[in-house]
């Protein structure tokens, strides 16, 4: 049952998948019966409900006997609930950060890996932070790799790992991207930059063409790459050089919302709000609704389009109390 993103996803697998957890995570359980759905009824995915990803912030949201043995949180801005979620396996969430890595890129021992990550490594908990640490641990790179508000000693290293013509995958927050590129140019045709969001309370928020062409203008010979991940999931999508949408790895899949009815699914190319099934997440629920808006193309492709305004969420999301 406990799954990572070694294997190709199957219906039968995510029907398996969903009837475990519509029996052992109680939350989701509690969901569905208030829906009125009975999960040996479900034989498709596509007539699976999937949980109001904000669920994380005030329910614990596992299905396994003891305790977890961690639990990452998401950012939050002041006066905001992060989301918890409880992770039963350290060493199950490298094993799958690994083979997502090596889906996309190859080895992490190919490449120096490096992060700008200022706001992250500030907080606790940070699944991003667990993650680049699982990669430089593989990584060429001998030194620490994290950069907090250091750009120049960031600006050194990219300078010499050009110079030795190192391959670099570099990934930072949005905004510490655009700080770097406004103040420094690094030419390196070897290196990789991936940027993961992190606008919110930092101004306006950009589109991924004008983000993209502002963080070139300090790395105009390099590719500049997306990630798309949250803390309540165990799987990452990735969009690669100049293809504006992302591509999930073998565990994990996209379908796209209704805005007003929240069990309708659009047709591909439609907008709407972005479902995730994720079957790595076994050990919580591998069915999330985001509060993300995006569309699919009919080869599983699909693009991030913002928020969803609050007053166009719909669903079912105060159907379970509080505990």
């Amino acid at each position: 049952m406990w799954k990572t993103c070694s294997g190709s996803m199957k219906a039968c697998d995510i029907i398996e998948t969903f009837r475990y957890q519509a029996t052992h995570t109680a939350v989701y359980a509690r969901y569905l019966e208030l829906l009125g759905v009975d999960p040996q009824q479900v034989e498709i995915p596509e007539n699976i409900p999937f949980l109001p990803i904000r669920f994380f912030k005030t329910h614990h949201i596992y299905n396994l006997p003891g305790q977890p043995q961690h639990i990452f949180t998401s950012s939050a801005t002041t006066g905001m609930v992060p989301s918890r979620h409880p992770v039963d396996s350290l060493a199950r969430y490298g094993k799958n950060v690994l083979d997502i890595f090596r889906f996309f890129y190859g080895e992490p021992g190919d490449y120096t890996i490096l992060a700008l990550l200022p706001s992250y490594l500030e907080r606790t908990g940070s699944s991003l932070v667990y993650m680049m640490k699982e990669l430089m641990e593989r990584s060429s790179g001998k030194a620490d790799g994290f950069y907090l508000y250091d750009r120049k000693a960031l600006y050194l290293r990219l300078l010499d790992l050009a110079r030795a013509n190192r391959p670099v995958w570099l990934l930072g927050v949005s905004f510490a991207l655009l700080d770097f590129s406004a103040e420094y140019t690094v030419r390196h045709p070897g290196l990789i930059v991936v940027e993961t969001g992190g606008m919110k309370g930092r101004g306006d928020e950009l589109s991924r063409e004008e983000l993209h062409g502002r963080i070139s203008k300090g790395f105009p010979e390099s590719q500049i790459h997306s990630e798309y991940g949250m803390a309540e999931l165990f799987s990452q999508a990735y969009a690669c050089g100049n293809d504006p949408f992302f591509r999930c790895p073998p565990c994990m899949q996209i379908l796209i919302r209704n805005l007003q009815d929240p069990f309708l699914l659009q047709p591909h190319g439609a907008r709407g709000g972005i479902n995730i099934i994720d079957l790595a997440n076994s050990h919580s629920c591998s069915f999330l609704e985001t509060e993300d808006l995006g569309c699919r193309l009919s080869d599983g492709r699909f693009q991030v389009l913002g928020r969803i305004p609050d007053t166009e969420r719909r669903g079912c999301n105060m159907l379970i109390d509080k505990p």
